[in-house]
């Protein structure tokens, strides 16, 4: 399915794999970005860990630097901790995204956010 515009900038394709049952909140997808596309700033109220499969990514915790993820990359983001992460701006990324908890959306990554290194 597409990935809601209010959460993403650009094409984005989330494919659902799994969701927790009963008070567990856990979700498994693959997500698929085309080049240059990428998440809102958001946070989860548990944790998030994303494993990339495919193409070359960026991610970026709120006040930390870009950093580049590849096939093989594993990224964990703690309990209310603010981010982004997609693909670069000359590459399609995919990666298996394993969230726990709610999810906070924020603003928009600007293009001045996104491209900055």
């Amino acid at each position: 399915m597409p990935g809601p515009e209010n959460w993403f900038t650009g094409d984005v394709t989330i494919s659902p794999i799994a969701n927790g049952h009963g008070p567990h909140q856990l979700s498994l997808g693959n997500v698929r970005f085309a080049p240059g596309a990428r998440t809102a700033w958001h946070a989860h109220s548990i944790s998030q860990t994303l494993h990339v499969t495919d193409g070359e990514g960026r991610v970026q915790p709120r006040g930390g630097d870009i950093v580049t993820i590849r096939p093989g990359d594993i990224v964990n983001f703690a309990s209310g901790e603010w981010h982004w992460h997609g693909a670069a701006p000359d590459h399609a990324m995919s990666h298996l995204s394993l969230t726990e908890g709610d999810t906070e959306w924020g603003d928009h990554v600007t293009d001045t956010e996104y491209q900055s290194r």
